[in-house]
């Protein structure tokens, strides 16, 4: 008598990819892994230089507000913020979440941080990465049977071309 099972294999099939890095600009579509959007908008609101209260002997650091909209709060998306130059090359990066945000009046999440970059003179903006950080499941090599598929693009970082 010969046993068959339907759907096993002994050799897992795993494979990981990464998703392509979309534009940046001061207001974006979140876009999944799959560069699907979900109605979620995060945008920079406004930036400034100047001391942080806690560090103001360290000098000037790059201090901006943002807000998502179309998501709840408690959990969501999360992006790459960056000062850029001119050249909308990236000077400092880091993922602001939605669920480090305050809801307001409006419906719409707020927050402010703070990037300290080497040379805040040369600070023209600060944009936005619209790729959520907040999904990267398991790689091929942490899990060869559950993990794999398509991940969020290399945090963007000091250098990179926006």
């Amino acid at each position: 008598m010969i046993l068959a099972v339907s759907g096993c294999s002994s050799s897992w099939v795993c494979t990981d990819t990464t998703a392509k890095r979309g534009g940046a600009s001061v207001k974006v579509q979140v876009e999944d892994t799959y560069g699907q959007r979900h109605g979620v908008t995060a945008e920079v609101v406004d930036w400034r230089l100047e001391p942080h209260p806690q560090v103001p002997s360290e000098g000037d650091r790059v201090h901006f507000t943002y807000r998502f909209d179309g998501t709840n709060g408690t959990s969501g998306p999360g992006v790459d913020a960056c000062a850029v130059d001119k050249k909308r090359v990236a000077l400092l990066c880091e993922t602001i979440y939605s669920t480090q945000t305050r809801q307001q009046s409006d419906g719409a999440l707020t927050g402010d941080d703070w990037l300290a970059v080497e040379d805040p003179g040369q600070v023209a903006g600060v944009l936005l990465i619209p790729n959520d950080r907040s999904y990267d499941p398991r790689t091929c090599d942490q899990d060869i049977k559950d993990g794999g598929g398509t991940h969020p693009p290399k945090p963007a970082g000091k250098g990179d071309q926006l």
